[in-house]
């Protein structure tokens, strides 16, 4: 199955929308890697097993269930969650791709990918899945744009969040 979706951050016709910087958008896709408990509702612990250059290996805890994933860092543009295949769980991407066709108007095009079928009796449950990731994801947004105005992101670049 494949699904995506794009979320719009700004727009400077809708005045009700506190605009975000791309690196407060930037920094928040980080958080939801490094923090994914202040936005997985149902998501015990986190635990980063490995940290390399742009990448980080983690270790989810759902209760009954973990799982481990490999998340990849393109500075201030992409974060790709790779998922293997682990037990019942089939092998899945995410992308979350910062997307900015015009300044300061950004949007997040959310990516999913995995190798369930996209016909027959498993297919019956990708329109749950595809209207659960889009929630999930304007979520997502939602919590980042909270913290934004909370000041949380704010500040200088660090060197590591220097554009590529």
């Amino acid at each position: 199955m494949k699904f995506e979706h794009l979320v719009e951050i700004n727009n400077p016709n809708d005045l009700r929308i506190q605009p975000l910087t791309r690196l407060q958008l930037w920094r928040g896709l980080v958080l939801r890697t490094e923090q994914p408990t202040l936005f997985i509702p149902h998501l015990d612990s986190c635990t980063i097993v490995e940290r390399a250059v742009n990448t980080i290996s983690r270790c989810l805890d759902f209760g009954t269930l973990i799982v481990n994933d490999h998340v990849h860092y393109t500075v201030q543009n992409k974060v790709r969650f790779d998922i293997p295949e682990q037990g019942e769980i089939v092998a899945s991407t995410l992308e979350m791709t910062i997307e900015e066709p015009q300044p300061d108007r950004l949007f997040v095009r959310f990516t999913y990918e995995d190798t369930s079928p996209e016909y027959g009796p498993e297919a019956f449950y990708n329109d749950f899945r595809r209207s659960a990731y889009r929630e999930a994801d304007i979520d997502t947004i939602r919590i980042i744009r909270q913290m934004a105005a909370e000041g949380r992101f704010n500040g200088p670049p660090e060197e590591d969040e220097q554009p590529a």
